[in-house]
């Protein structure tokens, strides 16, 4: 079984990328949905010369926006991104069974689009790495503070999962962008701190955490899609 390394309590971003890449000993890529944090990890990445290559899920709901930092993400890096997409008998399905917007009707039918437009694509593109990176931050919500900076992912096969930027605040996060001028989301200038599919995110309101704008129909405890199951 791989072992999950020891992270020192003061070590910095890059130095736990590269414990966690170094035990992964395979191919290891960063899930990027283009928040600050995953452009920052690339960013990182990249000035450390680690190998950490990039998937993205299509959910088929992204604000046009989410889409114009891939782009501008290609050509900054010129990287090539692995796009996964759910699969369409399935959304076909869903939407003809239960509608467009079935997820705002209960939290089972929210776990279910969820599922099908983002697990099981996650599920296909973990399936041949030995690790995989996240921009998970403590400071996002109450889903988050017991989190690792780096895991193992017995839920994927017993993978390593990096989180690089755990310990990051915000503050530090929009410092590192502006400094290292980072393509940023618009819908940021406009309020929304954390995006998601299009029907799902909205601005936050002041003295929200970051996540509130995400299902914000729904109790902070639930604010989590699957992805990142425990």
């Amino acid at each position: 079984m791989t072992s999950v390394p020891e992270v020192a309590p003061n070590a910095t971003a890059q130095e736990i990328l590269r414990l966690g890449v170094t035990a992964a000993q395979g191919p290891v890529k960063l899930a990027c949905s283009f928040s600050l944090e995953d452009v920052a990890i690339i960013e990182l990445a990249r000035e450390a010369g680690l190998e950490v290559g990039v998937f993205a899920l299509d959910t088929g709901r992204l604000n046009e926006e989410t889409y114009e930092v891939a782009d501008a993400i290609t050509e900054r890096y010129r990287i090539k991104i692995d796009w996964y997409f759910p699969r369409h008998e399935a959304v076909e399905k869903l939407e003809r069974e239960k509608g467009l917007f079935s997820f705002r009707e209960s939290l089972d039918n929210r776990h279910e689009c969820c599922h099908i437009r983002k697990v099981e694509p996650l599920g296909r593109a973990l399936k041949e790495l030995s690790g995989w990176v996240t921009g998970l931050r403590r400071e996002h919500s109450v889903t988050r503070t017991d989190l690792k900076a780096i895991e193992l992912d017995t839920l994927n096969g017993g993978i390593i999962k990096i989180n690089p930027l755990l310990d990051w605040s915000e503050a530090q996060l929009l410092d590192f962008a502006t400094e290292r001028r980072l393509p940023q989301n618009r819908l940021l200038k406009q309020g929304y701190r954390s995006i998601g599919c299009a029907p799902c995110t909205r601005a936050v309101q002041p003295g929200e955490d970051a996540r509130a704008g995400r299902w914000w129909w729904e109790n902070p405890e639930h604010k989590e899609c699957g992805l990142h199951r425990r």
